[in-house]
């Protein structure tokens, strides 16, 4: 019996062990591809990342700089989040025409509309290029000159790599600094909105479902890639024709069952899968603490005047859910993180490292890398929350703010470059400064401005804050800037800016806005930058060697996979329910019952649109459907963060099962630590998405350019 026992332990290790992970498409050859074959793949390494024919990865380019989106046509359809073209919903939206209220449905191509510097970008090839970047740097002793080093290798090779004409050169850092890939790209600049479903489903159960599981949301967008005749990227014009793409996916009309494989391309942005136990501590313990609150702040605010104007609602909504975004994030982050007592996870992965440099008689390379981890995050720990302070107040939530930080950068390159620089710069400030005030309500943000600057004051470490918040008045500040300030409003905004260098800088240092922004932008660059920044660049220097002797002394099979960093990653898994409590279990499915279930007339979280209703009474699901229930989500095991949004969900044999949208709350924590346990990506069915463009929008013109294929029953 206890030999059996063992073998089940065993067993339950080895297929966690294959979960988790972003893997580079170029590598999989190998562990990886091995890994994915025995967890059910019927393709190869080779299929989805190849040079010499196409392959999975030209269909899946990054969108809008932040997203990810797939290929679903030979006449370059592209499907990403709803949340992802939102704000291009959002530009095109108005009172009288509401696309984010109503949906939006292009049912000829001529009815696409041109979104101005939207762009997407495919990888063509990946090369490893470590050693060129990394020569000459390891005779150098300090790190600035190793980092000068670096970026004077990396400009010499991104200027003389091989490349078409029309292509970029970029190089990215893998294992903070170890490695270095070079990818080759292509950015296409004509991307058309076809087509969106009202917000109502696809933003069904916005804020209050974000981040959580059972989710019910048709999470999906649709837009259309245009090129020159050569199919080429090229800027907008009425004479570029519809991308003809070197891939695109068929999408599966027979969804998916508990346990499948899955497979998640895409693009994440950001994850911290490495830090050491001291860092891990301070985000629980500081850092996602008073981001959160301030978030909260904010958006309480926010959602009260949204709620009582529709117009304020349109202007704010992208913001909102902009922020309300990671303020749920960090939050979930944060229970995650205690409930899979992750701290305690990596101080013993720390005891059996040094254990390791003992071993390996590495004392002298590596033996103090941890001790002075913990003496740097001890000494960075009061910078690091007032960055994040200032970040959060000044530059990300409070607008008056953050508008008269773009002056206070303006006035710091008078100083460091010049009048041409200054007037460059303005003017550009100039021009853009419309779009700013589009969407810009001063009531809204004296509201918001009260409170954060109220928290900054209270909150943030007294050693570094100016004057003017020292026993500040709050109250009093906040009447006095928005009776007098000119950052306000546009046309008191470009009157601040009219005038020569030397005019424009007196009226700008005479505005009571700026004097309170520039107080508490010079305490920060003064009292926080320098310091935070001499600490941070020690820590970077350490996180290096840390992963070089992680690497260096694990074992070759160890699943070592680099950190996320906005280049094209693979993950997989397989379709999986999870336990997040005591006496809760989750299925892995959800269902358009579901949706019923969560209505609410009226509400603008959990509205239904009345044919949705119409069509779910009469059990109207076409082909999407299955005995009875029209399928709208599912989860897997699949490794994810910020920027697999629009990620294809695929099976087996490459084709689309879904789009990737989000993850459970318990499981956000996977960006600084991943387990197999709790962490779960969500996805919108395929079929669920068919079903809104075939059923409720009658959009028969975008069905008939897609491949819908049946891969199980072919297997049959």
């Amino acid at each position: 019996m206890k030999l059996i026992k063992l073998l089940l332990l065993l067993f339950s290790f080895s297929t966690q062990a294959q979960q988790g992970g972003m893997w580079i498409p170029s590598l999989l050859k190998g562990m990886n591809e091995t890994e994915m074959k025995n967890l059910g793949m019927k393709i190869s390494a080779d299929d989805i990342y190849a040079v010499n024919h196409s392959s999975l990865k030209d269909a899946v380019p990054q969108f809008d700089g932040g997203c990810t989106a797939e290929v679903i046509s030979n006449q370059g359809l592209l499907l990403t989040n709803h949340h992802c073209g939102f704000d291009a919903i959002q530009n095109h939206s108005s009172v009288d025409h509401d696309y984010l209220r109503d949906g939006f449905w292009a049912y000829k191509m001529t009815d696409e509309l041109s979104n101005p510097n939207m762009v997407v970008m495919f990888v063509v090839r990946i090369e490893d290029v470590t050693k060129k970047v990394l020569d000459g740097v390891e005779t150098l002793t300090t790190e600035a000159e190793k980092q000068k080093k670096i970026q004077e290798n990396i400009t010499s090779i991104v200027a003389t790599s091989t490349k078409e004409t029309w292509q970029e050169n970029k190089i990215k850092t893998f294992y903070d600094g170890n490695q270095y890939l070079l990818f080759v790209t292509e950015t296409f600049k004509d991307i058309r909105l076809v087509g969106a479903p009202p917000s109502s489903i696809g933003k069904f159960g916005s804020d209050t479902d974000n981040w959580v599981w059972p989710r019910h949301t048709g999470d999906f967008s649709l837009f259309r890639i245009y090129a020159d005749k050569n199919n080429r990227p090229t800027e907008y014009s009425v004479d570029n024709v519809p991308y003809k793409p070197k891939h695109f996916f068929p999408i599966s009309l027979d969804g998916v069952n508990e346990n499948d494989f899955t497979m998640v391309m895409g693009y994440p942005g950001r994850t911290q899968e490495y830090l050491p136990s001291f860092a891990a501590e301070q985000i629980v313990n500081g850092l996602n603490p008073a981001k959160i609150e301030v978030r909260d702040a904010a958006l309480k605010v926010q959602d009260r005047f949204m709620r009582k104007d529709q117009a304020i609602k349109i202007q704010y909504a992208s913001k909102y859910a902009s922020v309300a975004n990671y303020w749920k994030k960090w939050i979930g982050e944060t229970k995650g993180l205690k409930k899979s007592n992750a701290i305690s996870v990596k101080q013993k992965f720390e005891a059996d490292f040094e254990t390791k440099i003992k071993k390996a008689g590495k004392e002298t390379e590596y033996g103090a890398i941890l001790t002075n981890f913990k003496t740097n995050y001890a000494d960075i720990k009061d910078y690091a929350l007032a960055r994040d302070y200032f970040t959060e107040v000044v530059l990300r939530n409070t607008e008056i703010l953050s508008l008269g930080y773009k002056l206070f950068q303006l006035e710091q390159l008078l100083n460091a470059k010049g009048n041409q620089a200054f007037l460059d710069r303005k003017t550009n400030l100039s021009q853009g400064i419309d779009e700013f005030f589009k969407d810009y309500n001063a009531e809204v943000d004296k509201n918001v401005f009260e409170q954060l600057v109220q928290i900054y004051a209270t909150k943030s470490p007294k050693q570094f804050l100016p004057n003017s918040l020292l026993n500040a008045d709050v109250a009093k500040i906040t009447r006095n800037i928005f009776s007098t300030s000119s950052l306000t409003n546009l046309t008191a905004f470009r009157e601040l800016l009219n005038g020569d260098t030397t005019l424009v800088i007196e009226k700008m240092n005479n505005d009571s806005g700026y004097q309170f922004l520039k107080s508490i932008a010079v305490a920060y660059s003064t009292n926080v930058v320098p310091k935070y920044d001499e600490l941070n660049l020690k820590n970077i220097a350490l996180q290096r060697s840390y992963m070089k002797a992680i690497l260096e002394l694990s074992p070759k099979s160890a699943r070592l996979f680099p950190d996320a960093n906005s280049t094209l990653r693979v993950t997989y898994g397989k379709v999986k329910g999870y336990k997040p409590n005591d006496a809760v279990t989750y299925a892995p499915f959800t269902t358009l019952d579901g949706v019923m279930e969560k209505y609410i007339p009226g509400d603008y979280e959990f509205d239904v649109p009345n044919k949705l209703i119409d069509l779910y009474q009469k059990k109207d699901y076409g082909i999407y459907g299955k005995n009875g229930k029209m399928t709208v989500c599912f989860i897997a095991t699949n490794h994810t963060t910020g920027g697999n949004s629009g990620s294809p969900a695929l099976d087996a044999y490459g084709n689309l099962i879904g789009l990737n949208f989000d993850r459970v709350w318990e499981g956000t924590m996977s960006d600084v630590y991943y387990s197999p346990e709790i962490c779960r990506n969500i996805m919108v069915d395929a079929r669920y998405v068919l079903f809104i463009i075939d059923k409720f929008a009658g959009a028969k013109n975008i069905i008939n350019e897609l491949k819908l294929v049946h891969p199980k029953m072919k297997k049959k």
